[in-house]
């Protein structure tokens, strides 16, 4: 069962809170009965952990939704290294694993975009094909978004990333004609060879959960095979 699915980005802002934030939200609404987790696993700087408790009722600590934090806003290796500590991947694996066990899905919202360093030797990347988790893909409908599919897509192979699909964010208002002219679903999804699962309309506002389910809904489940293992 698929119990685990990583969000990642071609970059910073790209919409991985937005994509996270809906995907619970659907759970929250469709699937009371279930248990679910969220995690930030490593942050730097306030962010993401906070957004997660002010929205929804996680029965979950601070160390349990990011275990690794660090206080400057950095990458990772720079954070840690400005508080004499060092990024032990080993406790974050020890909490995912955990909560894992405890609960029917987990969502894990990953730092920076797929290329971005978790330490000195390790990408994003790394970890996401290291510890085998399905992943999707969060690409902001821009000029160039088809070039950074491509480049982000060839990345998660060459990490043996289990990439489920691709999801198409509006980080910024985006007419039908616009969406369909800098992201066309059917070339993305030629030349990744990877499906695109949706696109996500600009929000003005997150915390509108009714909303945000409603919009998550609309993705492709059945390619993702997460809705066959719910029900």
């Amino acid at each position: 069962m698929l119990n685990t699915l990583l969000i990642t980005g071609t970059d910073t802002e790209a919409g991985k809170t937005v994509l996270t934030t809906a995907l619970a939200a659907y759970w929250q609404k469709y699937y009371p009965q279930r248990r679910w987790g969220i995690m930030k696993p490593i942050q730097s700087g306030t962010g993401d952990r906070e957004w997660y408790q002010k929205l929804f009722v996680l029965e979950q600590s601070a160390e349990e939704i990011t275990p690794l934090y660090f206080q400057a806003p950095l990458a990772p290796p720079i954070a840690a290294a400005r508080e004499n500590r060092r990024v032990d991947l080993a406790l974050v694996w020890q909490a995912l694993s955990k909560l894992r066990s405890q609960r029917d899905f987990v969502l894990v919202e990953a730092l920076g975009g797929l290329g971005s360093p978790i330490t000195e030797e390790l990408t994003v990347a790394d970890l996401a094909g290291e510890w085998r988790l399905p992943t999707v893909l969060v690409v902001p409908v821009r000029l160039g978004a088809i070039a950074q599919a491509v480049a982000n897509v060839a990345l998660a192979r060459q990490s043996r990333i289990n990439l489920k699909g691709i999801v198409l964010n509006c980080v910024q208002p985006r007419t039908d004609a616009e969406i369909a002219d800098w992201t066309p679903f059917q070339l993305i999804q030629s030349l990744t060879n990877t499906p695109v699962l949706g696109c996500l309309p600009y929000l003005d506002n997150l915390t509108d959960l009714d909303k945000l389910a409603q919009i998550a809904s609309d993705l492709d489940w059945e390619t993702l095979t997460l809705e066959n293992d719910l029900n």
